[in-house]
């Protein structure tokens, strides 16, 4: 692969300046990709952890089955992705994985993961950050969740627009972090149903805020195609703080 085509090394050079080295050992973690379609599930919660895999192209999600039978969507993983990271010190997998579109997904072992750990502390404290975002996603994700509680006790909540608006948003921003070409419009291939998972709403209500938000000329879907007008619009909507984001997670080793 031409490593300056390599989802994972540009997602990495967001952090820190890669020596050639470095990009190699990243390289190196690509090799042996396999073909997954759409809908075909990577891994089973409760399934033997014991490597890791990243998303050379397509997308992906991670989810969990309620004591009601409903799915909760926690992540969606885009290219240049690692999946797995938060299953490194278990034993079995803590969450389904699936694929959301067709893609390329390349599975190294663990113990692959500790030779690079060895070989690089640029590319280990970027692997830290990696995940300390990760986890951060996840809280944002559980912030939504919560306020969706709330709303049974009229608590302070976040509506359903401002739901909407904070998650596309953030979507835009990861997509523009190895694109940088994507200027305000993305493809967003997630049904109204994966979209309802996410954001702990019903797929009706989905429809109803995506149209809501385009009436006020803040977000526009042509099937999975988005564009979004007026970014800090549509931040001041979602009520959205970029600090889990930005290069306030920069580690490191450019000065």
């Amino acid at each position: 692969m031409e490593q300056d085509k390599s989802c994972i090394i540009r997602h990495f050079s967001h952090y820190c300046t890669l020596t050639d080295d470095e990009k190699q050992l990243l390289d190196s973690l690509e090799e042996s990709p396999t073909d997954i379609k759409s809908g075909s599930l990577l891994w089973e919660m409760g399934a033997p952890a014991n490597e890791f895999c990243t998303l050379r192209s397509g997308w992906a999600y991670s989810y969990r089955h309620l004591e009601n039978g409903d799915r909760q969507i926690l992540e969606v993983f885009l290219p240049g992705d690692i999946i797995g990271l938060r299953e490194f010190a278990f034993s079995q997998r803590l969450e389904n994985v699936r694929m959301i579109t067709d893609g390329v997904v390349c599975h190294f072992p663990h113990k692959r993961m500790l030779e690079l750990f060895r070989q690089s502390l640029p590319l280990t404290s970027v692997m830290f950050a990696i995940g300390s975002r990760q986890q951060a996603l996840l809280t944002e994700r559980l912030v939504n969740l919560a306020r969706r509680s709330a709303r049974l006790v009229n608590l302070a909540r976040r509506s359903a627009r401002q739901k909407m608006a904070h998650f596309l948003h953030e979507m835009y921003l990861r997509l523009r972090q190895t694109n940088d070409d994507i200027s305000g419009q993305f493809r967003l291939p997630l049904s109204q149903e994966q979209l309802a998972d996410i954001l702990g709403l019903s797929p009706v209500h989905v429809s109803r805020t995506f149209s809501a938000l385009s009436e006020d000329g803040l977000v526009f879907r042509d099937r999975h195609h988005v564009s979004i007008p007026d970014l800090e619009a549509l931040a001041t909507e979602g009520e959205f703080d970029d600090c889990y984001l930005t290069d306030n997670v920069r580690p490191l080793f450019n000065d």
